[in-house]
C-alpha cells in the first residue's frame, strides 16, 4: 500500500495533487499556526504580556498561601468563589504596568546588584549564613523557575522598587496634619460628674399580672426555649479503653527495670522573685557581695517576695529568669533585669534530676502499659461494639460490658452541653452536635470518627422542640426583666431631667444634691478614656462630643448612668510623637501607593485572553 502511494506521488497526477494540498495547508493550517503563537498569553497590559507560565506560578503560590493561612487547600471552585484567579491577575497586571513605566524611564539593574540580591536572599543561605549553590538549585527546582527566569524576576522587582522609592520614599506627613492628629488623640478634658443608680430614683411599682402578661407577649423571643435533644453517648478511644485496664505491680516493676536507663526526671527548683527600686537594688547588690542571706535582705527592706513555685527549666517562659534561676546554688540569689525594673531571683530548694525511682515513675509506666494494651485491642473491641450496635443493643449495656463510661446530656444546637464528655476537642464537639441534630429519634445512628483516634456513639432518646413558655413557667424571670426595664427607663428620664436643668444654668453640684449624690472631679483624660479606668471610652466619647461648656449624659460600659459637665480643656501641643508620626506616614505612603498603582494599571489597560486563562486553570486543576 505504501509502495503504491510512493509511486503515485512521483507521477505527474500525484505532484499536481500535492500542490493542491500545499495550497490548502498554506491557506488554512499555516494561518492557524501563526494566529496561535500568542495562545499562551493570558493577559496583556499595555505592551507587556502575562504568559500562562507566569500566571500559573503566581496562582499556585496564592493557593499555597491560602492553605498555610486557613489550613486547607481550596478546590478550583472554592478558589473561583474566593476570587483568587482575579486577585492573581490584578497583581500581575500591577507589576506589568510598573515594568512598562520602568522601561519608559529607562530604569535598570546592574549585574553586581543582582549578585548582591542573590547572596542576601535567605532562601539560598546554608547553615553558615552564606550563599549555598545547592540550596539555590533546590529552591529553583521546587519553584519551577529557571535561573534566567529568577534573575529576570529579580531584575523586574528591583526596577519596580526603584520606581516606588523614588516616588514615595520621602513622603512626609504635613506638620498641620500631624498637629491635628495629635490634637485628636492627645487632647485632655476634666469633668465634674455624678452617677445615678436605683437608690436615687423612686422604686417602680410592683408589676401586675396584666403587666407581666403583656411584657411576656412583647418579649416572647427572649423567653422562648430552644430545641434540646436528650442523648446517651459512649466514646471508644485508646485512652478510654486504657482507663479500664488494671496493670499488675510485677508488670510495672519489670517495665521499670527494662526502661529505667531511658527514664529521666528534670531538675526542679523552688523560685522566688521580688521587684526592687533603685535604693533596694543597691542594698541587694551590696548584700550579694557581702554574702548576706536573701531572707535577711527581704526582711530589712520590708518586701514580700512572689513565690513562682517549684519548676523545671522548661516550665519557665522567661528566658532570663530561667537562665538566672538554674545558674544559682541552693539558697543563692541574683539581681537581673525585669519588665518593671530590676528584680532579685532566689532559689530556696533544688530537687535533683536524674533517673526516677520506681515509685516516682509508677504512674507514668502504668499509664503507658495500659495504653499499649488498649492500642493492641482497640480494633477488636471496636468490631464488637459495632456488632452489638447492629444488633440494637442499648449503649448502657455496651458500656457496662467493656467497662466504658456512659455520658448523658440534653444537647442544644450550640453543643456546649457536650462538655460532659471529658477532653472532647472543639472541632469534635461541633461535629457531634451537628450529627445529633440530624438524627431521627429511635433510629440507629452511625459512629462519629473523632479528631483523635477513636469513635463516639450516641442514642437519641428524646426531642424537646423549641416552644413559647407560659407566664407560670417564667414568672420570676419576666418580673425581674420587667422591673429592670422600668428602672432603666426611670434612670434615663432622671438623667435627661438633670441635663435639662444644666441647660437652664443650674450648677451641677446643686443638681447632684437634689438626687442625694455628691459630684466628683475626674482626672484629665483623652477621648479614649482615663488611664485608671474611672472614665471609660463610651463616657469619654460623649464628653468630647461638644465644646468647652459641653455637658450631657452617657451610659458607661458597665451600665452606670453618668451626668457630666466639662470644667477644663488641655489641648495637646506640637506634632505627634516620632514613632506615631512615622507609623502614620507609612499609612499615608501605603494609601498613595495603592491609588498610584490603580491609576497606572487602569491607564495601561488590561486585556484578558479568557480562553487561555480557562485552559491554564483547567490544566492546573486537572478538569
Amino acid at each position: 500500500m505504501l509502495d503504491s502511494l510512493r509511486v503515485f506521488a512521483k507521477s505527474w497526477p500525484g505532484k499536481v495533487m500535492g500542490a493542491f494540498l500545499l495550497v490548502g495547508v498554506a491557506g488554512f493550517g499555516i494561518n492557524n499556526v501563526i494566529t496561535d503563537l500568542g495562545s499562551n498569553t493570558v493577559a496583556r497590559v499595555g505592551s507587556k504580556e502575562i504568559n500562562s507560565r507566569q500566571f500559573l506560578r503566581a496562582y499556585q503560590s496564592a493557593m499555597n498561601n491560602y492553605a498555610q493561612q486557613f489550613g486547607t487547600l481550596p478546590t478550583a471552585q472554592d478558589a473561583m468563589n474566593i476570587g483568587i484567579p482575579g486577585q492573581v491577575l490584578q497583581n500581575l497586571a500591577q507589576n506589568a504596568a510598573l515594568d512598562q513605566m520602568a522601561d519608559t524611564f529607562g530604569l535598570g539593574v546592574s549585574d553586581q546588584k543582582l549578585s548582591e540580591m542573590l547572596r542576601d536572599d535567605p532562601s539560598f543561605q546554608g547553615t553558615l549564613g552564606t550563599f549555598d549553590p545547592t540550596a539555590f538549585t533546590q529552591v529553583m527546582q521546587r519553584s519551577g523557575l529557571t535561573e534566567a527566569e529568577y534573575f529576570s524576576d529579580q531584575s523586574d522587582a528591583s526596577r519596580r522598587e526603584q520606581l516606588i522609592l523614588s516616588l514615595f520614599g520621602d513622603t512626609e506627613l504635613p506638620a498641620a496634619a500631624s498637629n491635628l492628629v495629635n490634637r485628636y488623640v492627645a487632647d485632655q478634658r476634666t469633668i465634674d460628674y455624678f452617677v445615678l443608680g436605683e437608690t436615687n430614683i423612686e422604686t417602680p411599682a410592683e408589676p401586675t399580672e396584666a403587666d407581666l402578661a403583656t411584657y411576656l407577649t412583647e418579649h416572647q423571643t427572649e423567653f422562648r426555649t430552644v430545641e434540646t435533644r436528650t442523648v446517651q453517648m459512649l466514646r471508644l478511644s485508646p485512652q478510654d479503653l486504657a482507663n479500664t485496664k488494671t496493670i499488675a505491680d510485677d508488670a510495672v516493676s519489670a517495665e521499670y527495670e527494662r526502661t529505667k536507663a531511658n527514664l529521666t526526671k528534670a531538675e526542679r527548683r523552688t523560685i522566688q522573685q521580688v521587684v526592687l527600686n533603685d535604693e533596694q537594688v543597691a542594698a541587694f547588690e551590696a548584700g550579694l557581695t557581702a554574702g548576706t542571706p536573701f531572707e535577711t535582705l527581704i526582711a530589712d527592706a520590708g518586701l514580700t517576695p512572689t513565690d513562682l513555685g517549684t519548676l523545671a527549666q522548661t516550665d519557665i517562659t522567661d528566658a532570663n529568669l530561667a537562665a538566672a534561676a538554674f545558674g544559682l546554688a541552693q539558697g543563692g540569689f541574683v539581681v537581673i533585669d525585669g519588665v518593671a525594673g530590676k528584680r532579685a531571683v532566689h532559689v530556696s530548694a533544688i530537687e535533683a534530676g536524674g533517673v526516677p525511682t520506681l515509685e516516682e515513675a509508677r504512674d507514668q509506666i502504668t499509664q503507658n502499659l495500659a495504653l499499649s494494651e488498649a492500642r493492641n485491642e482497640i480494633a477488636d473491641v471496636q468490631d464488637q461494639v459495632e456488632e452489638l450496635r447492629a444488633a440494637f443493643r442499648p449503649l448502657p449495656e455496651i458500656a457496662e460490658r467493656f467497662g466504658l463510661d456512659l455520658y448523658e446530656a440534653n444537647v442544644t444546637a450550640a453543643g456546649t452541653e457536650l462538655s460532659v464528655v471529658p477532653d472532647l476537642a472543639p472541632e469534635d464537639s461541633q461535629r457531634v452536635s451537628q450529627a445529633i441534630f440530624k438524627a431521627t429519634e429511635g433510629q440507629l445512628t452511625a459512629a462519629i470518627p473523632l479528631a483523635g483516634n477513636g469513635n463516639l456513639y450516641f442514642d437519641l432518646s428524646k426531642i424537646e422542640p423549641a416552644r413559647d413558655q407560659t407566664l407560670d413557667e417564667v414568672r420570676d424571670e419576666v418580673a425581674a426583666a420587667f422591673t429592670a426595664e422600668r428602672v432603666n427607663d426611670a434612670l434615663l428620664a432622671a438623667t435627661e431631667e438633670a441635663v435639662g436643668r444644666l441647660d437652664s444654668g443650674e450648677a451641677l453640684a446643686d443638681v447632684a444634691a437634689s438626687y442625694n449624690v455628691f459630684p466628683q472631679l475626674s482626672s484629665p483624660f483623652t477621648r479614649f478614656g482615663a488611664a485608671d479606668g474611672s472614665i471609660d471610652g463610651t463616657v469619654a466619647s460623649a464628653v468630647f462630643a461638644g465644646g468647652a461648656d459641653h455637658h450631657g449624659t452617657a451610659v458607661s460600659q458597665t451600665g452606670e448612668f453618668v451626668v457630666f459637665q466639662v470644667v477644663d480643656l488641655v489641648p495637646a501641643e506640637g506634632p505627634l510623637e516620632e514613632a506615631a508620626n512615622a507609623s502614620l506616614e507609612s499609612e499615608v505612603r501605603i494609601g498613595m501607593y495603592g491609588d498610584f498603582i490603580t491609576a497606572v494599571r487602569d491607564e495601561a489597560r488590561m486585556t484578558i485572553n479568557q480562553q487561555a486563562l480557562q485552559q491554564v486553570l483547567a490544566l492546573n486543576t486537572g478538569q
